[in-house]
C-alpha cells in the first residue's frame, strides 16, 4: 500500500467516486480485485510521471574536410570519330568482273590485290600495240635507208629532187607512227594494270558492292567497294565561342599556330571509363559557324588495333591549365531547386546547407570552384540523416580519393 502515496489527492477522489458509483457500499466493502486493479493503474501512472523518457541522441554522420591539390582544368565536349582516309575502289576499265580476292570487312595491306577484271582482251590489245611498234620501226628503217640512197643519187645527178622529198616524208611519217604506236602500247599497259584493283593503303575494306560475273566500268566508273584507313583516326568536335575564348586566354592557344606545339586532347568512347585515349589537336577551321557560334576542331589518335571505328560517339576533354583547388566527394554533392550544395557540420554540431559551384571531376572527387574555404567539415556519409538546422553526432574521417570514373 506504500505505492499508493504517489497518487494525487485529485486522482484518489476520482477513484473513490468511481467505486461509489459501482457499489453502494463503502470503499472498504468493495471487492478486493477492483481495489487491486485500481492501485496497479495508479501506481503505473505515478511511475510514468516520476520517470519521463530521455530524448533520442542526435544521429551519427561521417564528415571530412575538403582535399586541396593541384588539378588540371578541362573543357569537356562531344564529337565523332572519322577515318583518316576513305577511298572508293572503282573499275577504271570495262569488262566482266572475274574474281573478288578478299573477304568482306577484311584488313588489307597496301597494293594487295582485291578485284580482278577480265584480262584477255587487254592482253591482246597490248600485244597488238607491240606489233604495231615493230611494223612502224621497220617502215622507219626502210624510209631512212631509201632517203640516204636517193640523196646520194641526187648528188650524182641520177635522181630527181621529188624522189628525195618523198622519202624524207616517208621517214618523218614513220617516226610519227612509231611515236603513236608506243603511246598506244603504254595505254594498253595501263588498261591491263587497271584490270587489277589493288588496295591504295593499309586499311579495312568494306563489303563488296559488285559480285563476280557482272559487267563493270561501262559508261561510268563502277564503285566496287570502300576502303578506310583508321590508323591513325580522326575525332571531329565543335567548341563554342566562349570555350574558345577561354582556351585562347587561359591556355594561350592560337588556332593558326596549333601545329607548332603538340596540344594534347583526350577522348572516351561508349562503355569506357574516364578518358583513356590520348591524342593531339591537329586542325581547327578558319572560321566559326555563324548560326551556331561554334568552331570545328579535330584531334588525331593512334589506333593500331583498329578498335576505334569511324562514326563512334566520343567524349572529348581538352586541357586548359593546372591550378590548386578544393575537392569534395562526388557523392556528397546534392542538387535541389536552388542548385548544387553540400551539407556541413559547424562547431555546434548543427547541419548547414552550403551552396557550391562544382567543377572538374577527378577520380571520385569533384572540384569545388566556389562555396568552400577548406576548413568546413562536409558530410560524406549518412546524408539522409543530416537535416539542415538539426544536430548530429559527427565522426571525422580523412578524405582519400579512390580510383573511379572521371
Amino acid at each position: 500500500m506504500s505505492k499508493s502515496r504517489t497518487v494525487s489527492p485529485w486522482l484518489r477522489s476520482v477513484i473513490e467516486s468511481y467505486l461509489s458509483f459501482r457499489a453502494p457500499c463503502p470503499v472498504t466493502r468493495a471487492p478486493a480485485c477492483w481495489i487491486a486493479l485500481l492501485l496497479v493503474l495508479c501506481t503505473s501512472l505515478g511511475a510514468c510521471r516520476e520517470k519521463p523518457k530521455a530524448p533520442p541522441s542526435p544521429p551519427t554522420v561521417t564528415v571530412a574536410q575538403p582535399v586541396q591539390r593541384s588539378v588540371t582544368d578541362y573543357i569537356e565536349l562531344t564529337g565523332n570519330t572519322q577515318a583518316i582516309m576513305t577511298v572508293q575502289l572503282v573499275a577504271r576499265v570495262a569488262g566482266y568482273l572475274d574474281k573478288v580476292l578478299f573477304k568482306d570487312g577484311q584488313v588489307v595491306k597496301k597494293d594487295e590485290l582485291l578485284f580482278l577484271i577480265q584480262q584477255n582482251t587487254y592482253q591482246d590489245n597490248l600485244r597488238q600495240a607491240e606489233a604495231t611498234i615493230l611494223l612502224t620501226k621497220a617502215q622507219l628503217e626502210y624510209a631512212e635507208t631509201e632517203l640516204i640512197r636517193y640523196s646520194n643519187l641526187l648528188n650524182q645527178k641520177a635522181a630527181a629532187q621529188t624522189d628525195v622529198d618523198n622519202w624524207r616524208f616517208q621517214r618523218d611519217s614513220a617516226k610519227a607512227n612509231l611515236l603513236a604506236a608506243e603511246t598506244k602500247r603504254d595505254l594498253a599497259k595501263l588498261d591491263l594494270i587497271y584490270t587489277e584493283v589493288r588496295a591504295p593503303f593499309d586499311g579495312r575494306v568494306d563489303r563488296r558492292l559488285v559480285d563476280p560475273g557482272n559487267y563493270v566500268g561501262s559508261g561510268q566508273a563502277t564503285v566496287l567497294a570502300l576502303i578506310n584507313r583508321i590508323d591513325p583516326i580522326y575525332v571531329y568536335f565543335t567548341i563554342s565561342d566562349l570555350d574558345l575564348a577561354r582556351l585562347m586566354k587561359e591556355a594561350e592557344w592560337v588556332p593558326g599556330k596549333a601545329h607548332n606545339k603538340a596540344w594534347p586532347v583526350f577522348i572516351g568512347l561508349p562503355a569506357e571509363q574516364a578518358y583513356p585515349h590520348e591524342g593531339q589537336l591537329d586542325f581547327a577551321s578558319i572560321s566559326l559557324t555563324p548560326t551556331t557560334g561554334t568552331l570545328l576542331m579535330r584531334g588525331i589518335f593512334s589506333n593500331p588495333d583498329g578498335k576505334i571505328l569511324p562514326g563512334l560517339y566520343a567524349r572529348v576533354r581538352v586541357p586548359v591549365k593546372e591550378k590548386v583547388a578544393l575537392l569534395a566527394l562526388q557523392e556528397a554533392i546534392g542538387y535541389d531547386q536552388r542548385g548544387p550544395y553540400l551539407l556541413t557540420v559547424n562547431e555546434s554540431n548543427v547541419v548547414e546547407r552550403v551552396s557550391v559551384k562544382p567543377g572538374t571531376q577527378t577520380d571520385n572527387l569533384r572540384v569545388i570552384e566556389e562555396g568552400l574555404t577548406g576548413k568546413e567539415w562536409v558530410v560524406i556519409n549518412g546524408l539522409q540523416r543530416a537535416i539542415p538546422g538539426r544536430q548530429v553526432t559527427p565522426q571525422r574521417q580523412d578524405l582519400t580519393p579512390k580510383a573511379g570514373p572521371s
